[in-house]
């Protein structure tokens, strides 16, 4: 039902995200009796990028969704490309995070320098605004270890701290993939608590079906959104992954973690 809900409903803008670099919208699609809330993202709205094909980043988001669902992860929120009022774009069921209480954290924090919480892994040590030292964490959780997976398969350049959602249930989920499937590697993101480390097997055999769907199906739709190059190298990072079964390190030619960090 949310599918035909997403690509049926009438669309309707309810704001500007301001926050975004792009022009997104949070949106409205009703069917019927039918309501979703959704994240909206006009191709028109897409400002150039010197490293990405211009007007490619809605599909971008979308082919980001395909893999989320060929490794049967369910990472990335529904997703599909449609029309709406300012024509063509990505649209993505809104996902509304718990309210956190007093004294819990996010799945991505910063805490005083040299006091990760049990359960938790350290990504660097930095300097505050304020020059305090702190170290950035993240937790050490199934979930986050298959986003971790996640992000160096689809080469996601922008995992900042802000967009890995909880909804409180359980499910961990990562938007705004606008910059990922390029052929060079440019893996940015705020989970390498686990560089290194071996891959659980049972994270390995996911991605082996999705590097034999890649060969088929997965692949031929990934080819209307991505290019050539772009699927050839989604391949080879899937081979890569299956031939080290660890976690990958950060590249020393490109920088390891966006910013800003959230």
């Amino acid at each position: 039902m949310t599918g035909d809900l997403l690509a049926r409903g009438e669309l309707s803008l309810l704001g500007r995200l301001m926050a975004a670099s792009n022009g997104s919208y949070q949106g409205s699609v009703g069917l019927g009796a039918a309501t979703a809330t959704v994240v909206y993202k006009p191709v028109q709205g897409e400002r150039p990028l010197w490293d990405f094909p211009d007007g490619t980043l809605a599909e971008r988001e979308y082919a980001a969704y395909v893999v989320s669902e060929a490794l049967g992860w369910s990472i990335v929120p529904p997703t599909l490309l449609r029309d709406g009022p300012l024509g063509e774009g990505m649209v993505q069921l809104w996902i509304d995070e718990v309210e956190l209480s007093a004294g819990e954290t996010e799945l991505v924090d910063i805490v005083p320098q040299g006091r990760v919480p049990d359960g938790w892994v350290g990504v660097l040590d930095a300097l505050d605004g304020r020059h305090n030292p702190v170290t950035l964490v993240h937790a050490d959780t199934p979930a986050l270890r298959r986003m971790a997976v996640f992000d160096a398969l689809v080469n996601n350049a922008d995992r900042k701290g802000g967009h890995v959602l909880n909804p409180g249930d359980g499910r961990v989920f990562g938007v705004d993939h606008g910059v990922t499937f390029n052929a060079d590697d440019k893996l940015r993101t705020v989970l390498w608590g686990w560089a290194g480390e071996p891959i659980a097997p049972d994270l390995l055999d996911d991605v082996r079906r999705l590097a034999d769907g890649l060969g088929g199906s997965v692949g031929q739709e990934l080819g209307r959104l991505i290019t050539p190059d772009e699927l050839a190298a989604t391949r080879e990072r899937c081979a890569s992954l299956l031939k080290s079964g660890l976690f990958p390190y950060p590249s020393e030619e490109w920088p390891a973690i966006p910013w800003p960090a959230f």
